[in-house]
């Protein structure tokens, strides 16, 4: 029997090609995204998961809400990893010993030099105590993580120690941080995978030395600068811990009220990000795009689904013949299943087959490296499980439907079942635009938001910047014959020093002025140390007052506010007013127009920039006209004149704030290339049941053109069914979408509208879209012969 349904499956497959093809093309290319959606979301939903014993690691995170407010019925205002090292004692008391078996401190991962001899690289590393390689797990290929005690220690990955010392045995080997102490190797553990967030550091130096003396002293619960992560003890739960060590630093903070959080470290990754909140984070794009994989796959069964019950005429007479010399229904149903598995396994056999080719490219605009997993039998199984569960859900409807036919009416020629009889077709069809609609308006949302965020105003002048790091003390020291080598090239038009990158001022503290009001007790200032150059380097704008100068030679106490930091101190004219920072009395001299800095999509927070001199950064401006690859060749010599134990590292402002807009990008690409799949997908099935209504209506054609109807007459009438799904679709994809994408907004304090263009331009795309794919097949039979539609009355 097996071999009957085979061979009449394979028949009806080559007798009608082309409706083969658009079954098997359109369900294969809908298999194919949900592989890819798949391995993307498997491969998200799997980072972090790798760490020994990983439900026990945690991250102390810290809430904070406006001074006065005790009561944790509303969000905090802030989520951070950043903590104060003044916890780290109450930690090593015993009374913690039970809730956590160990701790680590953390300072935040920079790119640092490392210097053997004459050899020189830049990595990325922290301070940290021993315990942090023990807590997470670290593999160490030799040495041990206990070394670091010693406070003249460091760890290496493997990569690093080959990249130094030209193999991977470096224990007692001895190199220079920054160039100027040195380190004696106690470890070498293997480089962490690609989906671990500890894939970033690739030393660590020990928390003990000299280094970090001044973190070791920071008694204060206000200077929040590193990180804590821990190990539970015992049963201990999160929330237990989190009970526990909740309150201790709430006494001992003065302008607001803070308190810790205990949270799984293997789930920040999905459910963390730098909006100071953990009600978004790359969860969201995770669910979005996996629910895109569903509905494009739903499309493909919707498309086979319809045509194969659009095309149940032309097999009416084989069920009826079949029922009359003795099938059952249940053979029926077995063997019209079994045709739509068998076209399934087709489809995903092609499916992989379009996934491999593909996969690469996806990685370039995912910016991932994912394999595609041939030697996975978990991946294998599902997938066939899916593929059986796609052919029994395709072939369902038909199946069923086909075999209900009755033989006595099948033989007459009467198989309809009056005018519901398209009905199902018309339901699933209006289901299919809806999904399309509802993707075309979601992708258009999320490039309006990306765009409404990089049109806002940046404040200062991005073209020609680059920033170099000042990684080593030669650098700094000699800032001025810096300058002018670099001035004396003729390629530069002014290099300015700071503490920090424009497009990362991430270091917050309070000041403190006269008149402060209980509201402005609770606010950050961005901090940044900058020199007289700083301004005119960058371009900003100075809306009151005036910039550093160096004819000031008071101007090391000077500073100058942003408009929100003017804002929140509330003089009605700041210049001439006193802040203090750290006990350091500055004069404001200055308002500066607002500048992005952090978030794009959050509003700019309150800044101030103080005159002292910055010793982290150099930002360079590249004279306009000069091409970039030229200036870039004649200042690094000038660089290796006064450093020349690093390379010359250097980066374009332009292109790192462009990276701010990473994730947003990546899922709004990704969402218009699996939207315009869903459209084709959907055309296909649309182009295959347009050629069946005319197909269809031939007769009825070929008499109303024997009547005098003309072609655009004809050409309404077979479009007009499909135009009114569209229509319906309108209504119901539109209000769903504008619930959603309103709801995905509210994820951004900044966010734009939803204009109602939107959903206008996207209705009438569709349609457009429709009437184009529905058209060929319309005229084509509008134009038809009626003398041989008509041959056989």
């Amino acid at each position: 029997m097996f071999k009957n349904y085979l061979h009449l499956a394979l028949r009806q497959l080559r007798r009608n090609r082309g409706y083969s093809f658009v079954n098997i093309f359109g369900l294969a290319t809908g298999m194919a995204i949900a592989i890819v959606i798949g391995i993307w979301a498997t491969d998200e939903l799997s980072f972090d998961q790798g760490i020994p014993n990983g439900n026990r690691v945690v991250e102390i995170m810290q809430n904070q809400w406006p001074q006065g407010q005790t009561s944790e019925k509303t969000p905090p205002l802030y989520v951070g990893t950043t903590v104060s090292p003044a916890l780290n004692p109450w930690l090593q008391n015993g009374n913690y010993r039970n809730v956590f078996a160990q701790t680590a401190m953390v300072l935040w991962a920079g790119r640092h030099l490392l210097v053997n001899g004459d050899k020189t690289v830049a990595q990325t590393g922290t301070s940290a105590e021993y315990t942090f390689p023990l807590i997470f797990g670290y593999r160490f290929l030799s040495g041990t993580a206990a070394s670091m005690r010693d406070p003249n220690t460091a760890l290496i990955s493997r990569s690093t120690a080959i990249a130094l010392y030209g193999t991977e045995n470096a224990v007692g080997k001895t190199f220079k941080y920054e160039n100027r102490r040195p380190f004696v190797v106690g470890g070498v553990y293997a480089d962490q995978p690609a989906n671990s967030s500890l894939h970033e550091y690739d030393f660590f130096i020990s928390m003990a030395s000299e280094e970090t003396n001044w973190v070791r002293i920071i008694d204060d619960f206000e200077n929040h600068s590193c990180r804590m992560f821990a190990r539970l003890a015992g049963n201990i739960t999160a929330d237990q811990a989190t009970a526990r060590i909740k309150n201790i630093c709430s006494p001992h903070v003065k302008y607001a009220y803070e308190n810790y959080q205990v949270l799984p470290y293997p789930s920040l990754y999905l459910h963390y990000d730098d909006t100071n909140s953990l009600s978004g984070g790359r969860i969201v794009y995770v669910r979005m795009l996996g629910i895109i994989g569903v509905f494009i796959l739903l499309l493909a069964c919707i498309n086979f689904m319809n045509l194969a019950t659009a095309r149940s005429e032309k097999r009416a007479k084989e069920v009826g013949i079949r029922k009359t010399i003795g099938s059952l229904r249940s053979h029926l149903i077995a063997q019209f299943l079994g045709e739509s598995v068998m076209l399934a396994c087709f489809s995903f056999i092609i499916a992989i087959a379009l996934a491999a080719l593909t996969l690469p490219w996806f990685n370039q605009l995912a910016g991932k490296t994912m394999t595609f997993p041939w030697t996975n039998p978990l991946f294998w199984v599902l997938a066939l499980i899916c593929t059986l569960i796609t052919g029994l859900l395709a072939g369902s409807y038909p199946a069923f439907y086909l075999s209900g036919f009755r033989p006595v009416k099948v033989l007459k020629g009467i198989v309809k079942a009056g005018k519901g009889a398209s009905n199902p077709r018309k339901v699933l069809v209006v289901i299919q635009f809806s999904i399309s609609l509802a993707l075309i308006i979601g992708t258009i949302v999320v490039f309006r938001q990306i765009r409404f965020a990089k049109d806002q105003p940046l404040g200062y002048n991005q073209g020609g910047l680059i920033t170099v790091p000042a990684n080593t003390q030669e650098l700094d020291a000699h800032y001025e014959a810096l300058r002018q080598g670099l001035l004396n090239t003729g390629m530069v038009a002014n290099i300015a020093n700071a503490s920090a990158d424009i497009n990362a001022f991430y270091r917050n503290n309070r000041l403190e002025w006269e008149g402060m009001s209980e509201e402005a007790k609770t606010v950050s200032f961005r901090d940044v140390f900058v020199n007289a150059d700083f301004g005119p380097t960058i371009g900003w704008s100075i809306i009151k007052g005036r910039d550093f100068s160096r004819a000031y030679l008071t101007d090391s106490t000077a500073a100058i506010v942003n408009e929100t930091g003017a804002r929140i101190l509330g003089f009605k004219d700041p210049i001439g007013k006193t802040i203090k920072h750290w006990g350091k009395t500055y004069t404001i001299v200055g308002v500066a127009k607002n500048m992005i800095s952090n978030n794009p999509y959050y509003p700019v927070q309150p800044a101030v920039f103080m005159g002292e001199g910055g010793h982290s950064v150099f930002t360079i401006r590249i004279k306009p006209g000069v091409p970039v690859r030229t200036a870039l060749a004649a200042m690094e010599p000038v660089f290796k004149r006064f450093n020349p134990a690093s390379p010359f590292i250097y980066s374009f402002i332009d292109e790192e704030y462009q990276k701010k807009f990473n994730t947003e990008s990546r899922i709004g690409n990704l969402a218009t290339v699996f939207s315009g799949l869903a459209i084709l997908i959907s055309c296909l099935g649309l182009f295959g049941l347009a050629s069946f209504v005319a197909e269809q209506r031939t007769k009825e054609i070929g008499v109303r053109k024997v009547l005098g109807a003309r072609v655009i007459g004809l050409w309404a009438l077979l479009s007009a069914d499909f135009i009114k799904l569209v229509a319906l679709s309108m209504l119901i994809a539109i209000p769903l979408s504008y619930y959603c994408m309103n709801q995905w907004l509210q994820n951004y304090v900044l966010h734009t509208s939803l204009s109602a263009w939107i959903f206008v331009i996207a209705g009438l795309g569709l349609l457009f879209i429709t009437l184009a794919t529905v058209s060929y097949q319309a005229v084509r039979a509008a134009l038809m012969n009626p003398i041989k539609s008509l041959r056989t009355e």
